[in-house]
């Protein structure tokens, strides 16, 4: 039986994307549509590869390299989680490369378009293995650069530079708290490995104090990547300017890996004093900002935007249980209703633009897109019998366990206001009368993949065991 080590996975999704960026160099004269494809056989290869792995790499030694990169069970699943949604996004891409192509500038550029989410996926794939504070800085500058590209990436589009340029300063701003967090973590301990940190903390020898402060500090780094109040004011314009595939990939991508590290690092913190009360506290203002603030939205990329506050808000509910379970599914389920929601977004827009209002009359148009975008709303909204329905349902069912009283309450009035700014975007389409612009056409593959996204929504709101299952350990 073959058997592959845990970090092959990130060696050949790094060469693979390293490889593409090389021929694109060289092969100027070939249909750049090429190499999405070939990013996208190579990436489900390895996904493949992933469920093959060799007993030694997952059994965590405790020497070398294995101080820096874990294989358990959480950074497995996760890997797989980065290939999918990285395949999904370079679907997106293919369905973007008419608007790319509409700038001149970027026509020869697109090979790099295509292998940048390749370098993107193997730093976030190294990211959730990552159990040293060393390797966690060096994975998420590998993501936070290469995503610096892509939001940036339509040169002449004044929008998406300034989104690229708020990208760049709030997210070296956001790694200068991280890695001072860690020097002063650094200075109390002397570690950097996470479990000799949790071991230094719980020995009562330290300045707790100090300890904390650095704690804090980390936090507000990881804040900002996770789009948590108040470090997500990059989130609207941002995600407004960027190329819809690459907003995706932050929207679910990103996100991820960020709540994993997050999960990881709070491990250790949660034993310093007053640091679960302010998580607390933080999920609260997240929720709350990210749902009243997506109440007046008319655009639907900005919609979605202030959608990821809120739903980062959720998602911290289940971090201040301390619930890795609820938190694991809650993203799944986000994986599948972001995803669905933009590559639908990134069609329609071709034709109309990025308005709810372009959506009007979608129904009579487009009839299965517009089934599409229902079932993505009311998973995002968390309508019974979606995915996004038991996200929230086992997040709150986490913070009743723990008597977290404030975060359920807030929770329960704040879905409420998800139900009013998602289901504008259903009224557009059942309801509003549209212009006849005409039918709308949907490539196989893209059909395909929306296909297997609305199955998986629904089939993960009936019947969660699977993900439960691969969850246990």
């Amino acid at each position: 039986m073959i058997a592959i080590p845990a970090p092959h996975l990130e060696i050949d999704v790094l060469v693979l994307g390293i490889a593409i960026l090389l021929v694109e160099t060289f092969a100027a004269k070939i249909d750049k549509k090429i190499f999405a494809y070939a990013g996208i056989v190579g990436l489900a290869v390895v996904l493949i590869a992933s469920f093959f792995l060799s007993p030694e790499s997952t059994a965590q030694p405790a020497t070398g390299f294995w101080n820096f990169y874990t294989a358990d069970p959480l950074s497995i699943f996760f890997k797989r989680f980065m290939l999918v949604t990285t395949i999904v996004v370079l679907v997106m891409m293919i369905d973007y490369t008419p608007v790319l192509r509409s700038a001149a500038d970027h026509a020869p550029n697109l090979g790099e378009f295509f292998s940048l989410p390749l370098l993107t996926c193997a730093g976030l794939m190294y990211l959730v293995s990552a159990i040293d504070f060393v390797f966690i800085f060096v994975s998420l500058e590998l993501v936070t650069i290469s995503f610096f590209v892509l939001v940036s990436f339509p040169r002449r589009n004044p929008i998406a530079l300034e989104a690229g340029i708020k990208y760049l300063i709030l997210g070296a701003l956001s790694t200068a708290f991280l890695v001072y967090g860690i020097t002063w973590i650094f200075g109390v301990t002397g570690e950097t490995n996470l479990q000799r940190i949790a071991a230094a903390f719980s020995s009562g020898k330290i300045d707790n104090h100090a300890a904390t402060f650095g704690a804090v500090l980390v936090l507000v780094g990881l804040g900002f990547k996770i789009a948590a109040v108040p470090f997500q004011m990059w989130v609207p314009d941002v995600y407004q300017g960027a190329p819809t595939p690459v907003t995706a990939f932050l929207s679910v991508g990103s996100k991820a890996a960020g709540f994993v590290v997050l999960l990881r690092v709070l491990q250790p913190f949660l034993m310093l004093p007053n640091i679960e009360r302010l998580i607390v506290l933080i999920a609260l203002l997240t929720v709350v900002y990210g749902n009243l603030a997506a109440l007046p939205q008319n655009n639907l990329k900005r919609l979605l935007g202030y959608s990821s506050i809120a739903h980062a808000g959720y998602l911290l509910i289940g971090v201040a249980c301390f619930d890795g379970r609820a938190v694991t599914f809650y993203l799944v389920a986000y994986l599948l209703m972001t995803l669905l929601s933009f590559a639908i977004l990134i069609i329609v827009a071709q034709q109309t633009g990025e308005e709810i209002s372009s959506f009007d009359g979608l129904a009579k148009r487009a009839p299965f897109l517009a089934f599409a975008m229902l079932i993505a709303m009311a998973s995002l909204a968390g309508v019974p019998f979606t995915a996004g329905f038991f996200g929230k349902f086992f997040i709150f069912l986490s913070a009743v366990g723990q008597k977290q009283t404030a975060l359920v309450a807030v929770g329960i009035v704040t879905v409420a206001c998800g139900f009013y700014y998602y289901l504008k975007v259903v009224r557009a389409m059942y309801w509003q009368p549209g212009a006849n612009n005409g039918a709308i056409t949907v490539t196989n593959l893209s059909r395909a993949v929306i296909t297997l996204l609305i199955i998986a929504t629904i089939l993960f709101g009936v019947y969660p065991q699977p993900i439960l299952n691969a969850l246990k350990h």
